[in-house]
């Protein structure tokens, strides 16, 4: 075909930057992709390969926990849990009980990381164990809404708190605003394509910078209480409910609060990266959960001691409302923190998300373009491109809480799926190898307060949760139109070729080439699929 002609041509054209590898056959855009390997007597180093290369130590792992965790939510879901729990006492209740929740679920996502050592998250797990559809179902989901729409609402808060003493006195202009997201997220995007270096150091540093922000906010209302201003924080005012919270309210509250820690979970995407991933990848997590969950809830508590309830819920910029009352003359530097803050988290979310596209077209379920990276930088072009601009579609339609509601529950969906993977694998797999390895109670445990979650969410927002239902199954018509009809037409094939063809030429990139396994790359022994198994893997 004319398209294969075309491909092989690029890859000729581009041979110069590769090592030298075996004829093959090129794969085409419909088959699953396998990495090139080098033959053994290749005096190329592994380090000159193209393909992903191992530069996340245990920094800049707890610093992609904590910056993905630490974005926009500590900054707006304050005003959601308050608003939905009725009281000072039972928000800063359920600021603590998701922290627990999360450490439940990172504990959960340890153990799969280590015993499932690949990139891509929730989504090779489920792929994995489930097998090709439930895979695809929540990698359609989250690369179509979930991350998405987590990086616009986070965009749209670096923007509105940018322009806050622009405008003190009213909301930031709706295209103003727009405009200034959208050139943060094509800045970082150029980051994120330039360099891996360049993206985790930017992520090392903002999310230090937020850390000190948050730590003034703690600090000033450490000296509040010292000096007796803690009059919304005794129990008989704390607990003192100007509404009574419904089971179905503080299930949403629950939700607030969980848009908050959402991202615990996304270093786990980008596994492969890792060096030495099962020792770093369970002690970033135990050192980043922890300190996140303190920092939040002592951030609620700094917040209480400088505003009443109803000053919280009347604030469209909480961090910015404590500043004006407490700072002073340097009220300004907390809209400025809180956008450093913001911004780091726009590059974490960027650089994860990314590789949950990469992992996806990896196992054929997205186009193959996207599972190409720079023959110089080794970084995934095509799939930052199109992370970016879903993420503009998302900013341009839609109610920053509506939003977060439909990502909660998305997420909250995913993390039990995934979860209850872990104990289908544990009976399906017994003997796997599993460095690390839970007591049941803990995913059990987890699971409980899914079920509560979900179940009083559709009770309370039958229409949101069953959006966000509708959004998940439409990727079931897709899934065997696009991957698990193989007889297409020829005309297909040769569009597909031609466009994967011309983002080759566009971005300059090639399939990664594979090398030697490392001990930790190497996953727990697969056991032999069934045909039906087999072919929804494809």
């Amino acid at each position: 075909m004319a398209g294969e002609n075309q491909h092989q041509t690029l890859r000729k054209s581009i041979a110069a930057h590769q090592p030298a590898a075996p004829a093959q056959v090129p794969p085409t855009p419909h088959q699953q992709l396998a990495p090139a390997a080098a033959p053994a007597g290749s005096r190329t180093s592994i380090a000159e390969r193209v393909t992903l290369k191992k530069e996340i130590g245990l920094i800049s792992a707890c610093a992609i926990i904590i910056g993905n965790i630490i974005g926009s939510g500590i900054f707006i879901s304050p005003k959601g849990v308050l608003e939905h729990t009725g009281s000072v006492g039972l928000a800063l209740i359920i600021w603590v009980l998701g922290g627990g929740i999360s450490a439940l679920g990172s504990l959960c996502y340890a153990e799969l990381g280590v015993t499932i050592p690949k990139s891509g998250g929730d989504y090779s797990y489920v792929t994995e164990i489930f097998g090709g559809l439930a895979g695809f179902l929540l990698l359609w989901s989250a690369v179509l809404i979930m991350y998405p729409t987590s990086l616009a609402v986070i965009a749209l808060t670096f923007s509105n708190y940018v322009l806050q003493p622009v405008f003190p006195n009213c909301i930031p202009p709706y295209n103003a605003s727009r405009v200034l997201s959208m050139v943060c997220l094509f800045l970082l995007t150029w980051v994120n394509s330039s360099s891996v270096r360049w993206a985790t150091r930017i992520q090392d540093i903002f999310t230090a910078g937020k850390l000190l922000a948050l730590g003034l906010i703690i600090t000033v209302g450490f000296v509040q209480i010292f000096q007796g201003n803690y009059e919304e924080l005794l129990p008989s005012n704390a607990f003192n409910f100007w509404m009574t919270p419904s089971v179905g309210h503080l299930a949403l509250a629950f939700l607030q609060g969980s848009f908050a820690f959402s991202g615990w979970n996304f270093l786990n995407y980008v596994t492969e990266e890792l060096v030495d991933p099962r020792r770093n990848l369970p002690r970033a997590i135990f050192i980043s959960i922890p300190l996140v969950t303190f920092v939040y809830t002592f951030t609620n508590i700094a917040y209480f001691t400088a505003m009443s309830p109803q000053e919280l819920l009347s604030s469209n910029a909480v961090a910015v409302t404590f500043g004006e009352k407490l700072l002073g003359y340097f009220s300004w530097v907390m809209p400025v923190s809180v956008a450093l803050s913001t911004f780091g988290g726009i590059n974490g979310y960027l650089f994860t998300s990314s590789r949950l596209c990469f992992s996806g077209a990896r196992e054929g379920h997205l186009p193959s373009l996207l599972a190409m990276i720079h023959v110089k930088r080794c970084t995934p072009i095509p799939a930052l491109l199109v992370c970016c601009l879903a993420t503009v579609v998302i900013m341009l339609v839609g109610d920053t809480y509506t939003l977060i509601n439909y990502v909660s529950f998305i997420n909250y969906l995913c993390y039990g799926v995934t979860i209850i993977g872990l104990i289908v694998l544990r009976w399906k797999k017994p003997k796997a190898f599993r460095p690390i390895k839970v007591n049941l109670v803990v995913p059990i445990t987890y699971l409980i307060f899914w079920a509560f979650l979900l179940i009083f969410s559709f009770y309370s927002e039958p229409v949101v949760c069953g959006i966000g239902l509708i959004i998940i199954l439409t990727g079931v018509p897709v899934f065997f139109l696009g991957v698990y009809w193989k007889n297409k037409p020829k005309c297909v094939y040769r569009i597909t070729e031609s466009l994967t063809y011309w983002g080759q030429k566009v971005c300059f990139v090639v399939y990664p080439q594979g090398g030697p396994p490392e001990e930790d790359d190497i996953p727990f022994t697969h056991s032999p699929l069934s045909g039906s198994e087999k072919s929804l893997k494809k």
